[in-house]
């Protein structure tokens, strides 16, 4: 075939080498978008969750209710660091000592700290080491586990519920991705949850018979991933390979939640990378950090300083933090007395002219109502005071 300017050369397919030349310098001028690739994940559920923020940057089923198997432990090992003196030492019961499936192989009469019991369960998963620290803590493993769904709730875990401290299959025993990750973010800022987590190892003396134990961490990810540092494997039948992951990498902690895995360390590993590679924290404000000053009606002080009651941190895709701002919204008629802690307004993110997240703005200090013997006290006998300490006799 011909035309004017001679003959028309086509590649398979009926496509034009002219064409496919116009195409090749339009995107050279104009190139295509690039999206951030969605991590490749076999688990049936998944969460990937961005801890100083509270942001969950990735989801599978989150919501749906299912077997923890051992990452049951994080919430046992957290109320247990929180209910408990971690230099008690534990007389390990016959029921306890013979608690089934995995073992920190503890024998029944035997004493123990309660620190190193935290140490079996969390690095190598002992059931018979939850069991022993339900038993001393609450006085029965029945009441232990209430208090664990009692904190469970408390940390807005809805979709939780525990029937033992291990995680040994039991009817209604469950939890969601979503709801171990929030507990997960909850133990890490536990500084004693948090450095047991990232040991690979422990080794404990018995100081009764001079042998020495020794508790290797299940998490392959603290040899296989940078910046690994926590949290907890789980594996059951009826819960499959399970496995929650925590990194940090440049200030930026991220918490990764896959159930019933077919590559729970793979899994893992591309969900972190993904959040490290994809988005951006921004850090706003931080708590209990000064982030203005207010005019108050009749106080004994013309300005109350702000503070934020907890962090305000936005995590975005990268790339996309530059409209971000943060706008303080106090309210109206500000009046004296104000309690030192006091909720007076709120710190917003705001992106695009949209409000993003919000946190409560507080009084610094205390602003006392302005009175007349106040003002007298404060303007004319202090100052009459100091002035005779500074040009008294001697």
């Amino acid at each position: 075939m011909k035309g004017r300017g001679g003959p028309l050369r086509y590649f398979p397919g009926g496509i034009s080498l002219g064409l496919v030349v116009f195409l090749l310098g339009f995107f050279l001028i104009f190139p295509p978008p690039v999206w951030a690739d969605t991590p490749h994940v076999t688990a049936s559920a998944a969460v990937l969750l961005d801890a100083p923020s509270g942001t969950i940057l990735y989801s599978r089923a989150p919501y749906s209710r299912r077997a923890p198997a051992s990452t049951t432990k994080i919430l046992t090992g957290l109320v247990v660091i929180e209910q408990g003196d971690l230099s008690d030492m534990v007389t390990v019961s016959r029921r306890a000592g013979y608690t089934e499936g995995s073992s920190a192989y503890l024998r029944p009469g035997e004493k123990i700290s309660l620190e190193n019991l935290l140490y079996g369960a969390l690095l190598s998963s002992g059931n018979d080491a939850c069991t022993a620290m339900a038993e001393h803590i609450a006085g029965t493993e029945a009441i232990f586990v209430e208090m664990l769904n009692r904190r469970a709730k408390a940390l807005g875990a809805w979709d939780s519920n525990f029937r033992n401290p291990h995680g040994l299959p039991q009817g209604g025993h469950y939890t969601t991705a979503h709801d171990l990750a929030l507990m997960a973010r909850q133990a890490l800022r536990n500084g004693k949850f948090r450095d047991i987590v990232r040991k690979k190892s422990r080794v404990i003396l018995e100081e009764e018979t001079g042998w020495k134990r020794y508790f290797a961490s299940t998490n392959q990810l603290l040899w296989d991933y940078r910046g690994a540092d926590g949290v907890k494997t789980g594996t059951t039948s009826e819960a499959g390979p399970c496995l929650v992951a925590s990194a940090t990498r440049g200030g930026r902690q991220l918490i990764a939640v896959v159930l019933n895995s077919a590559d729970r360390w793979g899994d893992s590993s591309r969900l972190l990378d993904h959040g490290f590679a994809d988005y951006t924290l921004h850090r706003l404000a931080k708590q209990g950090e000064r982030v203005g000053e207010v005019g108050v009606a009749a106080g004994m002080t013309d300005l109350l300083p702000l503070i934020p009651g907890r962090d305000l941190n936005l995590t975005l895709p990268r790339g996309q933090g530059g409209e971000v701002e943060s706008v303080i919204v106090v309210r109206e008629n500000l009046t004296a007395p104000i309690a030192q802690g006091e909720k007076v307004g709120e710190i917003r993110a705001v992106l695009a002219g949209e409000v993003i997240r919000r946190v409560p703005l507080l009084a610094e200090v205390q602003v006392q109502k302005r009175t007349l013997l106040r003002t007298f006290l404060l303007r004319v006998y202090l100052p009459f005071l100091c002035f005779l300490s500074n040009h008294g006799p001697g």
